[in-house]
C-alpha cells in the first residue's frame, strides 16, 4: 500500500472518526481506523460495533493499493499537528508498519491486520428518502439538549423521530424529552415516506451534528428494523436504534395554558444568565413573579447569595413559578426569532414555551417545586 494525500482531507476525515471511536476500548481493533486505498481513492472506517462511520476521500494519489487499519488517536493526533495543505506519504514498509511521512517527518506506526476489523455488510433496501441537510440539523439542534442522560430509561436516551401528518401536510417530527423538559419540532417533507418510528441514540446524533455543521447538501436516510443508514456526499453513518417504546408525549403538551407571557427574547435570556450566576448549584431555581407586563427574576443560595432583575414583559395575570435556569437557557438559545412567548397555567404546571418565528417547534418545561 503506497498513497499520498491532502493533510487536510485526512486531517477532517480522521477528526470525525474519534466521535466514534470508544477511548477505552476492551478490543484493541476497535481502536483503530480501517484505512482501504484504491480506485484513486482512500476510504476511512472507524466502528465502535454500534455505529459504523465511512468517510471517501477523493482525487489520491495511488501508487499502491492495499487496506491495514492503525491508532486513530495517534494517527489523528500526528496528522493535525504536520502543516496544513501539506502532502502526506503514507506507505506500508517491510515489518508490517505504516510509515508517515510529511516535510522533515517519519513516523512508523504499528497495524493490525484488516481481516480482524469488524465490518458487517448491511443489506439497507430501498425504503430511503432524501432530506436537506439543514432542516435536519435543525431537528437535531432544536431537540437534542432534551435527551435524558438517565440510563435506567433507555428509551428517553435519544430522539425519537415519526412521521406525522397535518391538515394533508407531511412532516419528519422529532421529539426528545429527560421528563423535565422535552423538545418537538418538524420539517416539512415532500410526500408520505415509508419510515416506522424511531429511536436514534445520543451518540449518533452529536456524530451526526458534528459531520452536518460543515456539510451542505441532501442527506439520503434508508432505515431497517434495527439500524439506520445516513448517506452524505462522502461520508456513511450507520447506527443501531433504541430498542424500546417512546412514551405518548402529545399527552403530555399543556392544552389549557392561556395565560400567555411574551417579550424580547435576548434581555429575557441575559437577565436568566446573569441571575443565575449567584447559584453555583445551577439547579437553583429561578423565581419567577409576574404581576401586570412585569417579570421579576431572583435566585437564592444560602451559600452564596442572590440576585433579581426586573424584565418589562406583555402580561396580565399575577403569578409565581420557579423553573431551573439550565432549562430555560437551552430552549431559549434554540429560538430563531427576537421574541419568546411562555404560556402558563397555574404555579405547579408546566410551561409552553413557543418561537413566534419558528411555529415547527414547541417546549415544555416543569416548573421547580418550592
Amino acid at each position: 500500500m503506497k498513497f499520498s494525500v491532502n493533510q487536510k482531507d485526512l486531517q477532517e476525515a480522521l477528526s470525525y472518526c474519534q466521535g466514534v471511536i470508544e477511548k477505552r476500548s476492551t478490543l484493541p481493533i476497535l481502536s483503530n481506523v480501517l484505512l482501504d486505498a484504491g480506485n484513486s481513492k482512500l476510504m476511512i472506517t472507524a466502528t465502535d460495533l454500534d455505529l459504523i462511520f465511512i468517510h471517501q476521500i477523493n482525487n489520491v494519489e495511488i501508487l499502491e493499493e492495499g487496506k491495514t487499519t492503525t491508532s486513530s488517536s495517534i494517527m489523528f493526533d500526528i496528522v493535525r499537528k504536520f502543516s496544513p495543505d501539506k502532502k502526506i506519504n503514507l506507505s506500508m514498509n517491510n515489518d508490517s508498519k505504516l510509515q508517515l511521512e510529511s516535510d522533515q517527518s517519519i513516523f512508523n506506526l504499528n497495524c493490525i491486520s484488516s481481516t480482524e476489523f469488524p465490518l458487517t455488510d448491511e443489506n439497507f433496501n430501498q425504503n430511503d428518502f432524501i432530506i436537506n441537510s439543514k432542516h435536519f440539523l435543525k431537528l437535531l439542534n432544536k431537540c437534542k439538549f432534551s435527551i435524558s442522560n438517565d440510563e435506567t430509561r433507555h428509551y428517553l436516551s435519544g430522539i425519537y423521530f415519526h412521521q406525522t401528518e397535518v391538515e394533508d401536510k407531511v412532516y419528519l417530527t422529532a421529539v426528545a424529552t429527560d421528563s423535565h423538559r422535552m423538545s418537538i419540532s418538524k420539517i416539512r417533507i415532500n410526500e408520505k415516506i415509508n419510515f416506522d418510528p424511531i429511536i436514534l441514540p445520543k451518540k449518533t446524533i452529536f456524530q451526526l451534528c458534528n459531520l452536518l455543521d460543515s456539510y451542505d447538501g441532501d442527506i439520503k436516510i434508508s432505515n431497517l428494523k434495527s439500524k439506520i443508514k445516513f448517506e452524505l456526499t462522502n461520508s456513511i453513518l450507520i447506527s443501531k436504534l433504541i430498542d424500546g417504546k417512546f412514551p405518548n408525549y402529545i399527552q403530555v403538551i399543556p392544552k389549557n395554558n392561556q395565560k400567555k407571557l411574551e417579550t424580547d427574547l435576548k434581555p429575557f435570556l441575559g437577565s436568566i444568565d446573569r441571575v443565575a450566576s449567584v447559584s453555583l448549584d445551577k439547579k437553583d431555581g429561578v423565581k419567577f413573579q409576574l404581576s401586570q407586563d412585569n417579570l421579576n427574576l431572583s435566585v437564592n443560595n444560602t451559600n452564596s447569595g442572590d440576585g433579581n432583575e426586573t424584565l418589562k414583559v406583555k402580561f396580565n395575570y399575577d403569578l409565581e413559578i420557579s423553573f431551573n435556569s439550565r432549562y430555560l437557557i437551552d430552549v431559549a438559545s434554540q429560538l430563531e426569532g427576537d421574541k419568546i412567548e411562555l404560556f402558563f397555567n397555574d404555579t405547579g404546571s408546566p410551561a409552553l414555551i413557543k418561537d413566534p418565528s419558528d411555529f415547527d417547534s414547541i417546549y415544555v418545561v416543569m416548573p421547580m417545586k418550592g
